[in-house]
Parts: C-alpha cells; structure tokens; sequence
C-alpha cells in the first residue's frame, strides 16, 4: 500500500470515529498533496510525499514556538497534536548514533576537509536520510565536524 493510499485510508477511519484532529490534520496534508500534483502536473510518490510532511512538521514546529513565545499553549499544543498526527507518517526515525556514523561515513566518502564542503556533505547526506531524521539537527552536527 502506497503512503498517499494509506492516508486516505486513514482519513476514512478518522470520518468514521470522529476524531477531529485526525481528521483535520489529514485533511490539511492531503490538501498539501494535490496543491503539489496540481502545481507539477504530475502524481506525487511516497518520496515527495515525505518531504510535504517533513515540510509541514518544520511548519508546525515553528508555529508552536511562536504561539509558546506569545503566551497562548493552547494554540501551540493544537500545533504540536497536528505535528505528532504527521510524523506517524514519516519513515521509521533513524537513532543519533545512526545519524552520527551517516554523516561520518560521507565526511569520509567526500573527502570533506572544512566548511567548504559542507554542501557537498549535505547534499549526499540528504538522499540518505530523507525524511528519517531532523535535517536541521544533521546540519548542525556536519558543521560541528567539519569545523
């Protein structure tokens, strides 16, 4: 079963328990899908769609700090509902240890001297990963190696 199958699937299953955040969250995400499919003419696959999520998850993410920031949690833990409801979605997460031997495994496959590379690091890095880990977290952990 395709990712954009399954999330229909669920979408059905939220209808009918009437579990309004599920519903709302998948309702938004599936939205996102064909605002893409519209925009590129073309089917999305299960790689795009992980970059859609990973892309609202950073969206939400960002918002619950800021609602945090302007005193209202109950719009900040809305967010954060909705960015859980996404993540069951992404790719089993890859541990830190895992991530850690990734990034040097590359370092070492590039020949990365110094911050220069970083680019080069990360470009590789990011098909490899690819919505298993919080590429903002990679990104720190490559410049703290290569610096």
């Amino acid at each position: 079963m395709s990712l954009k199958q399954r999330i229909t699937e669920d979408m059905k299953n939220a209808m009918r328990a009437k579990d309004k955040t599920l519903l709302g969250t998948i309702r938004l995400l599936t939205s996102e899908i064909k605002q893409i499919e519209v925009d590129t003419r073309s089917d999305v696959n299960d790689a795009d769609i992980v970059k859609i999520i990973g892309k609202m998850i950073k969206q939400r993410k960002d918002a619950a700090e800021q609602y945090d920031q302007a005193d209202r949690p109950e719009l900040a833990d809305i967010e954060r509902a909705e960015s859980e409801v996404l993540k069951a979605y992404l790719p089993q997460q890859l541990s830190e240890d895992e991530v850690q031997a990734l990034v040097d495994d590359t370092i070492r496959q590039t020949d990365a001297q110094g911050m220069q590379d970083m680019g080069r690091v990360m470009g590789q890095l990011q098909s490899k990963i690819a919505g298993r880990a919080d590429m903002g977290e990679v990104s720190a952990l490559v410049k703290s190696r290569l610096s």
